[in-house]
């Protein structure tokens, strides 16, 4: 008679674990490292010699500057043979010399641009937007020159083209009908072609204007000018593509004569126009005239101190950690780059 064993009964390894008080963890199999494999030398590979004869060659004062792919297929239409080119370059990456053999051009530092503006007419920050036209794959160059100050839009121009003389023909209308003491004004901008243009550069230079460049790909450095283009083609009215020129004209002069007049969160629900031509005082009495008489009338709706009527912030800042002053900003080389030049147009808007 077969006899059938009893199967003991089954607990589980959590509660097996915790009646020996150890951790669940620690009782999981653990894989073993697998063993460094060791690599036998290949009977093929080349000889001690012939590998010598390859780092000669690599060292060839004709061959200095070239790749080991070039280095193969010369020697080999000589006539020559060494070795293939994954052989040339196992020897190579064993010398550490796989690494780009050219000259190269070092790693670029650029300073952090600090700007501080405490009036109007201190600091300019301006930039480029493009406009799509009808034309598909067409676009128009906006130009657009903020006071960082009173966010006022002290100029702004409309073109096909996108170069440094028609930032040099606007920065000259605007320097002449603003009468701005160059001396006190820097000038922020990208490093789009306009604004490293040489021709830009000599203006700056020769007005005595500082100027300030944003780090390349930091679109915070240059955060107004972003912001107001933001605010133009997000309006309710936008048209989202122009005719011609004159349609973006007729546009960008309404929007920007609306955007003067309109209350400002970042100057405290002042207008740009207000802030800019020094009307703060007299606007700002007449609102708090109006909230103390309503005070008046309904204290109850004020716990905790009668209202008053906002101001515009008294500096203006770009990266304001252990910033400058525009007059300190003034002592510190600017970088300048080249560009092509070309031919300047009519048609600057000076507001």
């Amino acid at each position: 008679m077969k006899v059938l064993a009893e199967r003991l009964p089954q607990i589980s390894r959590r509660r097996a674990c915790e009646a020996l008080c150890l951790s669940r963890t620690g009782t999981y199999r653990r894989p073993t490292r697998p063993r460094k494999a060791v690599h036998k030398a290949q009977p093929r590979a080349l000889s001690a010699e012939q590998r010598q004869a390859v780092r000669a060659l690599f060292e060839q004062e004709h061959y200095l500057d070239a790749s080991a792919r070039t280095i193969y297929a010369r020697e080999l239409s000589e006539g020559r043979m060494h070795g293939s080119i994954s052989t040339f370059y196992r020897i190579l990456r064993e010398d550490g010399q796989t690494q780009e053999r050219r000259a190269q051009r070092p790693p670029q530092r650029h300073t952090v641009p600090r700007i501080r503006a405490t009036a109007p007419n201190q600091a300019w920050s301006w930039d480029i937007t493009k406009l799509p036209t009808w034309d598909r794959g067409q676009y128009l160059n906006l130009y657009m020159v903020l006071d960082l100050f009173s966010r006022f839009p002290v100029g702004w121009m409309i073109s096909r083209k996108e170069n440094g003389a028609l930032a040099v023909h606007m920065f000259r209308q605007l320097i002449e009908q603003h009468g701005v003491e160059s001396a006190q004004l820097v000038v922020h901008q990208d490093r789009g072609a306009p604004m490293i243009a040489e021709s830009f550069a000599d203006l700056m230079r020769s007005t005595g204007i500082t100027r300030s460049y944003s780090r390349p790909r930091v679109s915070n450095d240059n955060p107004f000018s972003e912001a107001q283009f933001k605010t133009l083609k997000y309006s309710a009215d936008y048209p989202g593509r122009f005719r011609d020129p004159d349609h973006a004209r007729m546009w960008v002069g309404s929007f920007i004569k609306r955007y003067r007049h309109t209350p400002h969160t970042g100057l405290g629900l002042h207008t740009p126009d207000d802030v800019f031509h020094g009307r703060i005082e007299q606007v700002h009495g007449m609102r708090q005239g109006a909230l103390d008489a309503y005070w008046q009338q309904h204290p109850e709706r004020f716990v905790h101190r009668p209202p008053t009527a906002s101001l515009p912030p008294a500096e203006v800042t770009i990266n304001p950690e252990d910033g400058l002053t525009a007059d300190e900003l003034l002592g510190q080389p600017m970088q300048a780059e080249t560009a092509p030049e070309a031919v300047a147009i009519p048609g600057v808007r000076v507001n």
